[in-house]
């Protein structure tokens, strides 16, 4: 097959929003997980050292779900299009998900609800990457993700800023339910719910996709059908991966690992640090939820408006340096947040959380579209997420098993592990050898 992105058009900036808007919706669930997973499981009595196993939904499913369904997508011809019918469907699932789960009276159910909200998070994920590469010839990649993660940054920073918001806005923040969830967290999760389905069905109002060439039909149709088959091109692209996408799995380990740890902990290290309590009945663990919703907030702000300043130096300098200064910043700022005793201090180290995040939801993905073929791009970007995912997986499984006799107990220490972790990914990433784009038989 031809390599289709010579026949992409140029897309107005407007356009490209337009295209991402739906994101928003996905990352606004996101951010509701990374900032309230973690206290809704402590409120429903969940050990601290075991909170990892109960974060396993996330990389689980997109381990099995999103190369499954990136290589499914690549091959699927209807009336709407490749891609569209699965990030809508995903949509609906996932908002059906958040308006279930601060209800959960148990902590089973939580966990239960967590692996469908992940799930139907990840059948919309990678079919909308792909479909920005799609709509996109090579010159506008950057432009592209770097959108994209710029509406990762704003719909995780309103994701954790709502509970303070309605606290602003007259809600008591102390008023809680049977299972003592606040009704802030509740009301949320079901503004996330409004979200997460409305801004796709805007993407697909203002975006259709590019119709494919008889070429690309024929070539779709020529596969022969079935799940086996599709398990067969996972297992063909893993063979014929290319030596980029390979380096970058080191990096992902590092970064993954170490987010994973910081979405994990933040909340109880803040409130150990500044509150000097982890108990979930204390008002005081209750405010370093609110706490981190606001600081959390802060850095998705700070990625959501760093995404487009990085466009012009992620062209100048190239996506690898980029990457490797703003691990770097958010590196050196985890391992200064447990020094940190003053609320208002905590947005220094916040500032390189912010480009970091900005980074990591861009720059990876410019080096991984530049060396991937475009007929095999679903599935590529389904495998590049098990890059994510292991790293996560692997986390889940190990910080139990060091949290007390290595870590002591204590939640600011993983944080300070967090850093370390990304500093080393900053060096990684130098190491990463860029190559030009690919076309082959799909």
């Amino acid at each position: 097959m031809s390599d289709a992105s010579a026949h992409r058009p140029h897309l107005s900036f407007w356009q490209i929003v337009n295209m991402n808007v739906g994101f928003f919706g996905i990352q606004f669930s996101f951010g509701l997980q990374q900032s309230s997973m973690s206290p809704i499981y402590k409120y429903l009595g969940a050990d601290e050292a075991s909170l990892p196993y109960l974060w396993l939904a996330g990389p689980m499913t997109g381990l099995l779900v999103q190369p499954l369904i990136g290589a499914m997508s690549d091959r699927t011809v209807t009336r709407w299009g490749r891609r569209t019918p699965y990030f809508l469907i995903g949509a609906i699932l996932c908002s059906l998900g958040l308006l279930a789960m601060p209800f959960s009276p148990t902590l089973w159910m939580a966990a239960s609800l967590l692996w469908i909200l992940d799930a139907a998070n990840n059948v919309t994920m990678e079919p909308y990457r792909a479909f920005v590469s799609d709509k996109l010839d090579k010159k506008q990649h950057s432009l592209g993700f770097l959108t994209q993660s710029a509406f990762t940054g704003l719909g995780q920073t309103l994701a954790y800023l709502t509970p303070s918001l309605l606290v602003m806005l007259g809600m008591n923040k102390d008023a809680v339910n049977g299972s003592h969830i606040p009704h802030i967290v509740i009301a949320a999760f079901m503004i996330g719910a409004v979200f997460s389905l409305a801004s796709v069905l805007w993407t697909l109002k203002t975006t259709p996709e590019n119709p494919l060439t008889a070429a690309e039909l024929a070539a779709i149709r020529s596969r022969p059908p079935g799940w086996r088959h599709t398990l067969a091109d996972i297992g063909a692209a893993l063979r014929d991966m290319p030596p980029t996408m390979k380096q970058l799995a080191l990096v992902n380990l590092f970064q993954w690992y170490a987010l994973f740890c910081y979405w994990q902990y933040i909340a109880l290290s803040l409130s150990a640090t500044l509150f000097h309590t982890t108990d979930p009945a204390s008002q005081g663990f209750r405010d370093a939820g609110l706490l981190n919703g606001q600081v959390g907030a802060f850095y998705n702000f700070v990625a959501f408006v760093a995404a487009f300043a990085l466009v012009p130096f992620t062209r100048r300098f190239g996506p690898k340096r980029m990457h490797s200064v703003c691990l770097c910043a958010a590196g050196v700022g985890m391992l200064g947040i447990p020094l940190i005793h003053s609320p208002a201090l905590l947005l220094l180290p916040m500032l390189g959380v912010g480009l970091a995040w900005a980074s990591i939801m861009g720059n990876p993905y410019i080096m991984l579209a530049g060396c991937i073929p475009p007929e095999r791009t679903g599935v590529y970007m389904g495998i590049f997420n098990m890059f994510i995912v292991i790293p996560m997986i692997i986390q889940i499984f190990t910080l139990p098993l060091y949290y007390r006799s290595w870590l002591g107990g204590n939640p600011e220490n993983v944080i300070r592990l967090a850093g370390a972790l990304l500093l080393c990914a900053a060096v990684a990433v130098l190491f990463v050898k860029l190559r030009p784009p690919q076309t082959g038989k799909a």
